[in-house]
């Protein structure tokens, strides 16, 4: 499936994402298993005109379904020509007419976001991307100067050092973090191996950064990069250092790099609509706001797989003993993609 047709049509499109990407696929396949499959109409002796990017996934609870993609914020629908967009989703609900898959999940771009075709919304989403076309003295200017611009300057009063790369000991750093985090709002972390994969199979478009204090690292983030956009995809912190803007100093980090190499979109991902926080650290550093629609067939029997997951982690995530608390994101995660 990732072979060099696939490559070949991502690359010329710019739609594509770092999604899409052969690295990102493996990454899912080897921490999760789930297999990567593309439905197009093109011959198999052509190049590709439309291909719809999905995840096969069976397990015991989820039954056997296609995503697009899972732990993926979006995955746009790529097709040269919008009327195929409507045949190739014809051909999918065949699919779960004929017991193949039991319903499957398309997740567009907020210019997909009314697709429709007889499929039913399944979530709702903010999504968050700042444009870098401006000088990094305008962007500055323009981020909220209390929750922001004031947060960036006391981190470099305080001389936070700076780290970046992929290796085991910012990996280490990151997951202990990660797991901080997760537990204070009552959610299960990603298996350590999910992160592993990626800095193997996404290599240099990954990078892992952390913000120490007398050696004690207080914040981290991975950003990941594909042709003109970095994304923003994963924050953690210490809540014990953040009067010292770990995280924000991050992110500044991570924007100047961007802008240093001629990016032109900083992606900061999705938000839940009920979490009002999220939203407004985005909106403080003047990201622009679209709507993420999720789509699922059959429209009323997509089982609500993460939204249960969550559900259950949250009621005894607090009472867990530390130690067993990656056990409990590699048991939940195979059946939340």
């Amino acid at each position: 499936m990732a072979g060099a047709r696939w490559r070949q049509f991502i690359e010329r499109r710019d739609d594509s994402s770092i999604f899409h990407t052969a690295g990102w696929l493996e990454a899912i396949r080897r921490t999760y298993g789930y297999r990567p499959v593309v439905f197009t109409s093109s011959r198999p002796d052509e190049e590709l005109k439309n291909g719809f990017l999905f995840c096969e996934i069976s397990t015991w609870l989820s039954g056997r379904r296609l995503v697009s993609v899972p732990f993926s914020d979006h995955t746009a629908l790529l097709a040269d020509d919008p009327d195929s967009i409507p045949v190739l989703l014809s051909t999918l609900k065949q699919k779960i007419e004929q017991k193949f898959y039991r319903y499957i999940e398309i997740r567009p771009t907020s210019q997909q976001s009314s697709i429709g075709f007889g499929l039913g919304k399944a979530e709702v989403f903010y999504w968050h991307k700042l444009g870098l076309s401006q000088t990094q003295e305008t962007l500055y200017r323009s981020f909220h100067k209390d929750c922001v611009q004031r947060k960036i300057s006391r981190a470099e009063r305080e001389n936070l050092a700076y780290e970046e790369g992929r290796s085991e000991k910012l990996i280490k750093q990151f997951y202990e973090l990660q797991l901080l985090t997760r537990r204070r709002h009552g959610l299960p972390p990603q298996p350590l191996s999910w992160f592993r994969h990626l800095a193997d199979c996404l290599g240099d478009r990954m990078k892992i950064r952390v913000s120490s204090v007398n050696g004690i690292p207080i914040a981290s983030i991975i950003t990941m990069t594909y042709k003109k956009c970095m994304t923003y995809k994963y924050g953690c912190s210490d809540p014990k250092y953040h009067r010292l803007g770990g995280t924000i100093f991050l992110l500044w980090r991570a924007i100047q790099e961007a802008k240093r190499d001629r990016l032109e979109e900083f992606d900061m991902g999705r938000s839940d609509l009920d979490n009002p926080g999220l939203i407004s650290f985005k909106e403080h550093w003047g990201a622009e706001r679209s709507e993420l629609v999720y789509w699922a067939y059959p429209p009323n029997l997509r089982p609500d797989v993460n939204r249960w997951g969550l559900r259950a982690a949250k009621s005894i995530f607090s009472r867990m003993p530390s130690a067993l608390l990656p056990a409990m994101g590699r048991l939940l995660y195979r059946h939340m993609g």
